[in-house]
């Protein structure tokens, strides 16, 4: 674990993996509690199984970008560290599974020599930025907004705002009003828009905040029809603030930026925001679209020599699974990849037989798949070949017998019944009884394991998430159906309607059931959603209510898809929103540690940052001391609040006016090195008094 510490170049990168190393071994030594330890692996990408003892990495691909080189890498750290399994995820990310902590420092350190990062992939972090895969190559789109998502992935890497924010905040680029990437489901979602100015053509997004899935979904509101392209950083710096200082902490179900807009509602969270806007870094980050190196051919080449097993099979891949870009004269191929797992051994194999005809550019898909670019119309019979060869030229991408789904009970600490196991028996429903509809791209099933919605299941045409049902004092696994959820277009969407509730073994019979009577009653080129819509959501119930009867269960009901003997519920502690911290020593420490970042910020110019720092230390050093007084604070706010009653108010700490009034004077300054310095004096003496009256009262209780 020694060789990570001279190669790399990039010397905060190289520090971030020390200090890794030296959180796992003062971890491993006690020094360190597991709570605390928790919240730093998370936003380190490293998420705790299902299975003890070992971890999930979460590599980031900022909007599911992968060079050649850079898959090859992630093939190679799976082989050594992990399965030799890449499970490619709905946040364009890829995960890989059965990882020694201990080992985690040397797998980032490789993983960074390709420019590959896991920092910030879990936890209350901003996570992976991402974006329709199409996007750059998109006939429909006004502009390519790979640059812009590029920059906010990087512009927010590490950013002092976002590194211990109540909750996960997810951000998406669509690449046109299509809405591919969902922007409706998202903290903050942007489609791409054009206006003429002064006789010029200017680029702007329109931003949606405030959507989420999970147990509770709720759509995004639109705050910009156009917001010019170097706006749009500032306002997401702007809005994180006020999330950070303002959101829940205590309570995690309630700690997403949709419950925080619910709560105080959006005239409020918008005057918010313009309190705030003084104190952002910068008022404007410009993103220079034409110096951005676009994704070019791969060079001239003859078509390598290649055979068709079946001609008939290409025939429907091509249909399903390819298009003409907006470079003419190339195609873009998607690869359908079933659960989104592939192995590193052939994906090696790919990366070499699709070298010479495809750009040094492959997206991992928000389904789950990949997409291959600038393929030249000669060489699709060749990507074919390669692809049927390896088992991976099955036609319907994105249709209906493409289903999206989570891992489940297979490694997740959430899951409630299996969402690999019923997904896989479902598309052999689709393929084997339904082989038309391998063109049908109108209807999507998407499931999770959980509530949690991660396989998106309360955004699907038809949607399942993991439950379970209770029989004659046994409990069973099932399935909660939902219908009538996806995109309907420039931000708008659909949450599905939860139906009915199922044994999850009647799941095939639920989807046949569905489609037979889609089949049956809809109208001559009536889309599913529409059909839903016609018929309403209790003449669904009633014709699914016969698969809920429990009065005639087998045994083979209480047995979840994929397992061997009767099922049992073992859900663990979820991690996919990190932990609260409250322990008062650990505060104290972080409260110093934040003073150490300040420094060094305001040391090398970065003002703002040691600013946010400071603000940081200040909160932390407050909720530490109430806490040691047996009061929690749920919100950043509500810590100011609770300090002033409870310490100044009684006189045991002295503030002008008051704590809330010198804390926040970091929204009411511009970030000047002159008021960085006085405000990080300022956190620095109320840390060094926070610790003289931590120790009296120490000295106190022993007395």
């Amino acid at each position: 674990m020694q060789s990570f510490r001279t190669e790399l170049e990039n010397p905060i990168v190289e520090q971030d993996i020390i200090d890794l190393e030296k959180k796992i071994r003062l971890f491993r030594e006690g020094a360190v509690s597991d709570e605390k330890f928790r919240s730093l692996r998370l936003a380190r990408g490293i998420y705790g199984q299902r299975q003890p003892g070992v971890q999930m990495i979460r590599i980031k691909l900022p909007y599911g970008k992968m060079t050649l080189k850079q898959w090859h890498r992630i093939t190679e750290i799976s082989d050594e560290y992990a399965t030799s399994n890449l499970h490619l995820t709905t946040r364009q990310d890829v995960q890989i599974h059965y990882v020694s902590l201990d080992r985690t420092p040397e797998l980032w350190s490789k993983l960074e020599q390709d420019g590959i990062t896991i920092r910030e992939a879990c936890g209350n972090t901003v996570r992976n930025v991402t974006a329709s895969d199409r996007a750059g190559i998109d006939p429909d789109e006004p502009f390519d907004v790979t640059p812009y998502a590029d920059a906010t992935f990087r512009y927010f890497l590490r950013n002092p705002v976002s590194q211990e924010m109540g909750r996960k905040i997810k951000i998406s680029f669509s690449s046109s009003e299509k809405d591919t990437a969902w922007s409706f489901m998202h903290d903050f979602g942007m489609i791409p828009k054009v206006k003429i100015i002064d006789g010029k053509e200017v680029r702007g997004f329109k931003v949606l905040v405030g959507g989420g899935l999970g147990a509770q979904p709720f759509l995004a509101k639109v705050v910009y029809e156009f917001l010019e392209t170097d706006q749009l950083i500032p306002y997401i710096e702007n809005v994180l603030r006020v999330f950070d200082r303002y959101g829940e902490r205590t309570s995690r179900n309630k700690a997403r930026m949709k419950f925080l807009i619910q709560k105080i509602g959006m005239e409020e969270f918008e005057r918010l925001i313009k309190e705030e806007y003084k104190a952002i870094k910068v008022k404007s980050v410009p993103v220079d679209a034409d110096a951005w190196q676009a994704t070019t051919p791969p060079p001239a080449a003859p078509t390598p020599a290649y055979s068709i097993k079946d001609p008939k099979k290409y025939e429907a891949w091509k249909a399903t699974n390819t298009f003409e870009q907006k470079q003419k004269g190339y195609f873009a191929a998607y690869v359908k990849i079933t659960l989104g797992n592939i192995g590193s051994a052939i994906s090696r194999k790919l990366i070499e037989a699709l070298r010479p005809v495809i750009a040094d550019d492959v997206r991992v898909t928000a389904n789950q798949g990949l997409l291959l670019k600038y393929i030249l119309p000669a060489n699709l019979p060749y990507v074919f070949s390669v692809l049927e060869e390896a088992g991976f030229a099955d036609p319907g991408f994105d249709s209906i017998a493409d289903i999206t789904a989570c891992p489940g009970t297979d490694t997740c600490n959430l899951g409630i019944s299996s969402s690999t196991g019923i997904a896989k028996v479902l598309e052999d429903v689709i393929t084997d009884e339904f082989p038309d509809l391998v063109y049908n791209k109108d209807i999507k099933i998407k499931i999770s394991g959980c509530m949690n919605s991660c396989g998106q299941h309360g955004i699907a045409s038809i949607g399942f998430h993991g439950s379970s049902m209770k029989s004659a004092g046994k409990v069973l696994p099932a399935l909660q159906v939902l219908l009538g959820g996806g995109i309907v277009g420039d931000g708008a969407g659909r949450v599905a309607d939860k139906v009915i509730k199922v044994p999850s073994r009647r799941g095939p019979d639920v989807l046949r059931s569905l489609l037979h009577d889609y089949e049956i009653n809809a109208q001559e080129n009536e889309l599913f959603n529409e059909y839903y819509d016609r018929k309403g959501e209790k003449y669904f119930y009633e014709l699914l209510k016969p698969l809920a009867d429990l009065s005639s269960l087998t045994a083979g009901d209480f047995i979840d898809w994929g397992q061997a003997q009767d099922y049992a519920t073992a859900i663990g502690v979820g991690e996919c929103a990190g932990v609260i911290i409250d322990l008062v020593a650990t505060l104290l420490l972080e409260a110093e540690e934040k003073l150490e970042l300040s420094s060094a910020a305001i040391i090398k110019g970065a003002y703002s940052d040691g600013i946010y720092h400071a603000y940081s230390s200040f909160v932390q050093g407050a909720k530490a001391l109430l806490l040691g007084e047996a009061i929690s604070g749920n919100t950043q706010i509500g810590i100011m609040n609770d300090f002033d009653k409870h310490f100044v108010a009684t006189g045991k700490f002295s503030f002008e006016p008051d704590f809330k009034t010198v804390v926040l004077q970091i929204n009411g300054n511009e970030p000047t090195e002159s008021f960085a310095k006085t405000y990080f004096q300022q956190a620095q003496s109320f840390y060094n008094a926070a610790q003289v009256y931590r120790q009296r009262a120490s000295e106190l209780v022993q007395a």
